[in-house]
């Protein structure tokens, strides 16, 4: 699907929640209103563009709208990209949230509430395998995905506000940077990964192996390499040419990982250099390291 982002003529702008059962949208969607979205759940993906229209005929602020559409409805990828070509010829901006989850958190989840899930499947992990092939072209059309694997319920609350903060505003690129470690595993939502494992390990230097990417002399000793430079500086030139064109195409949210063996020095070093360079270039950028603790 390609979609451009419309000009916000109406100043209304339409969240659609969707991702799988037991992945969070009951209490996204309750996290959203809390910050003043009117939230309608359990609704077929045909009647999104109906609702936005009732909504804004009605009483009261009803510019900031989130549906919750799903299994339950029969979410399609065809009928939700139809709705989205009708909210953008009216001028709306739209967000198509996706929430993810490992199998085994999901069921879990399913296990712990003691409720049936909504897939069909001759077991618990049958119906989520379905669901989850059923909603690969869906996922494929997200804005953002959220995985809330290893997120409580204050982790996804601070991380939904971080994504929908200053919503009102006119809607500009936020990217998230994080450095990961491949021996963990890489992260499961990802738009762009970079793997720096071909620079020179400070983990095999006694004096630098306890330190991590955040102190001086592991920096040092990471920008000494002429490889880590040239890399700093054609990834940077790659992101100031991509950005742009991603935004003009209605992205709105970008993640970048950057991995190495353990994530704790390398990965660390050169994602803080990304950050750094992103900030510098005007764009909201925020900064995580998934592995620098562990």
């Amino acid at each position: 699907m390609n979609r451009t982002m419309p000009n916000d003529d109406t100043g209304t702008h339409v969240v659609i929640i969707t991702g799988l059962s037991g992945a969070g949208r009951s209490q996204t969607s309750n996290i959203l209103e809390d910050i003043g979205y009117f939230v309608v759940d359990n609704l077929p993906t045909v009647l999104i563009s109906d609702l936005v229209a009732t909504a804004g005929s009605a009483e009261g602020d009803r510019s900031r709208v989130a549906v919750v559409t799903d299994t339950r409805t029969g979410v399609d990828e065809t009928d939700l990209d139809l709705a989205l070509i009708d909210l953008h010829r009216d001028g709306i901006r739209t967000t198509v949230l996706f929430l993810d989850a490992d199998d085994d958190v999901l069921a879990r989840r399913f296990e712990e509430t003691r409720r049936p899930h909504p897939a069909d499947g001759t077991s618990l992990g049958d119906a989520i395998a379905n669901e989850r092939v059923a909603f690969l072209p869906v996922r494929a059309m997200a804005d953002v995905v959220v995985d809330t694997t290893d997120l409580n319920v204050h982790q996804l609350k601070e991380k939904i506000r971080e994504v929908f903060s200053g919503v009102e505003a006119v809607p500009s690129m936020r990217v998230d940077v994080s450095s990961f470690g491949f021996k963990r595993g890489t992260p499961r939502v990802v738009d762009i990964m970079f793997d720096v494992r071909f620079l020179p390990n400070p983990h095999w230097e006694p004096e630098l192996r306890p330190q991590t990417g955040l102190d001086a002399p592991v920096r040092e000793y990471v920008f000494q390499q002429y490889e880590a430079g040239e890399f700093l500086a054609k990834t940077t030139d790659m992101l100031d040419f991509l950005l742009p064109y991603y935004e003009a195409e209605g992205k709105s949210y970008l993640t970048i990982a950057v991995g190495c063996t353990g994530g704790r020095h390398r990965s660390v070093a050169l994602a803080e250099a990304l950050a750094t360079h992103l900030r510098e270039s005007g764009v909201e950028t925020s900064l995580h390291h998934r592995d620098i603790d562990l």
